[in-house]
Parts: structure tokens; sequence; C-alpha cells
């Protein structure tokens, strides 16, 4: 039985078992729902497909006709296409919390007037979900500043002491998507370590080759530079070509990042990440489904699940490599 099924039987089992069925035994529960998802990035990039493959699974396994969303990150892009979603009046709208509350707090009272489920992922609106939570506006995430904080615990036990220079590159302006760097940050400043913060431009949050010249250089202008860490998927990817064009070796400088793209386990493999916080995509995926599914049908207020569970390190990272592989991990 597939993860998705398994996991549905535990979502829905009940709900199936007690529903006024006016729809035959053999249909799926969300058939004839229409849903539109804000999937983050880019089609297929490594901070992307697994939320995608959940997504698209929790779809098939319920009946929902999915309508995937791609935004690279921009939080105007999201914006907009919340606008494109609303105006097509589907059942239901998964947005991600990147351009903050107050920026969807009028688009999603408008669609929740209208009855249409508003659910969220992979950054938090807390004020959203305590406004229009039952009406179905869950969360399926990291809780940010925890799982940041969980990032710099497994870097500090590679052997980072106080006094040592850190240097943490991250959207720590963008709301509450924000935290995640800033508890990375405050757990190393809180161990005794010199932090620099600094901030990840649009240009680079879209396309993240665009920042390795940038970090090649800050590393180079700090000689006594020991530990980078960042909570983008994307920047995690690309910090062992910013290392080798640093020239360092690896272990030269602990690098804690996130998720699990290919480019992320060849750096786990090779030494030159540290460790990178582990936050489930898939799940980011299906359980906003499940959300949907549960709130249009049978009127469940929004559910939250914490997806920060822990880090991958080079000495666990092999028996994931299948799952990633699949797309699922």
């Amino acid at each position: 039985m597939r993860l998705a099924n398994l996991l549905l039987a535990g979502a829905a089992a009940a709900a199936v078992a007690t529903a006024a069925g006016s729809a035959s035994a053999a249909d799926p529960i969300g058939k004839g729902l229409v849903m539109y998802m804000q999937m983050g990035g880019n089609p297929g990039d490594g901070a992307t497909l697994a939320r995608q493959t959940g997504a698209a699974q929790a779809a098939d396994a319920l009946g929902v006709e999915l309508k995937p969303q791609f935004s690279a990150w921009a939080p105007e892009t999201m914006i907009a296409q919340f606008k494109e979603a609303l105006a097509a009046k589907p059942a239901c709208i998964e947005i991600m919390g990147h351009p903050g509350s107050a920026a969807f707090h009028d688009l999603v009272k408008q669609a929740t007037d209208e009855g249409i489920v508003v659910t969220d992922g992979n950054s938090p609106m807390t004020d959203l979900q305590a406004e229009f939570g039952t009406k179905g506006f869950g969360y399926a995430g990291v809780d940010l500043y925890a799982g940041g904080a969980l990032t710099a615990k497994a870097m500090l036990a590679k052997g980072l002491k106080s006094g040592d220079e850190a240097m943490v590159y991250g959207v720590f302006s963008q709301a509450e998507r924000g935290q995640s760097e800033k508890g990375l940050a405050d757990t190393l400043e809180k161990a005794g370590l010199k932090v620099d913060r600094l901030e990840i431009t649009q240009e680079v949050n879209s396309d993240t080759s665009l920042g390795v010249p940038i970090l090649a250089a800050y590393i180079q202008a700090h000689p006594n530079l020991k530990a980078i860490g960042t909570q983008h998927g994307g920047v995690t990817g690309s910090m062992q070509q910013v290392l080798q064009k640093a020239g360092k070796k690896p272990g030269d400088i602990i690098v804690g990042g996130i998720d699990l793209g290919p480019a992320t386990i060849d750096g786990l493999k090779s030494g030159y990440i540290t460790a990178t916080l582990d936050q489930l995509l898939y799940l980011q995926g299906f359980m906003p489904v499940v959300q949907c599914v549960m709130t249009a049908k049978y009127k469940m207020p929004g559910l939250s699940l914490n997806t920060g569970a822990g880090t991958v390190t080079p000495q666990t990272i092999d028996t994931l490599t299948k799952l990633i592989d699949a797309g699922i991990r």
C-alpha cells in the first residue's frame, strides 16, 4: 500500500464510515472538488519535488482535481496566484505565508466569505489561522523558529565553540518566514558565537545560483569564519559549490541547511554540508489536500502539523536516498 493510502486511511476512515452518503461508496470522498495549491519554488526542484509528490498522491487517492501553482518563492507572485485561484472559485486554495498575514488577510476573508476553504503550508500565518481556523485554515509545515534552532544545535554538536565566527544567510525580513533563520542565528548566539546576519535578496531567493559568488566572496573576506547556516533549500544545495569556489575543503566550515535536494545530498555525502533540517515536504503537500477534503466535505476546522522532525547528516543520508530519488523525502 502506498504511503498516500496509509495516511488517507488514518485521516479519513472515521469520516467515511459515518458520512451521510449520497455518492456511491466506491467514489473517493473528494470527488468533484477542485483545489488550487501553491507549491513554492519551481517544478521538480529540490525544495519543491517532494511537496508536489505528496499533493499529487493525496489528490489521486481522494479524487481531488489539483491545480498546482509555482512562484519561484516570490511573495508578490503568491498574491497574484491567490487572486487567480479566487477568480476560478474552486472548493479549496492552499497558500504559503511568505507574503505575510497583512498581505493575505482581505483575500482570505473574501474567499472564506464565498465558501472557499483556505489553508496554509510551509510558512505559517498565525493571525490568519486564529481568525479563520474554524473555516478550515490549518497549517502543515515547520515550527519555523524551533526548526532553525534544531539546525543550529546540530551545527554546534560538530565542535563549534564560544567566540567562533558564524554567518546566517536568510530571508530575515519576510514576515513569519524569517523566524526560521532567526531561530538558527539566535541559538548560535546563545552558545557564544559571533553571528553575522546576511539577507537573501529576492533575486537570489528565486535563482540561488546568483548567490554562489556572493557567498564565495564573503567566505574569502572572512578568513576566520567557522560556520554558515541557512534555512533556504536552494541555497543549501549550492553550498558545496560555494565552498569549493572559495577554496575550502569538507569540514573547513560547518554548514547547516534545510531540505534534501540532489545537490544537498551530494553535499552531505561529500562532507561539505554538516546537517540539514528535514521538514518532510511530502507531508506539506499531502496534508493540505486532506485538510481541503475534511473541511469541504465534513466541515472540520483547521488542523496543525509540525513537519520539522529532525536533521539529516552525512552519517544518516544513505538510508534515505531511495525515498528521496522517488520524490518522497
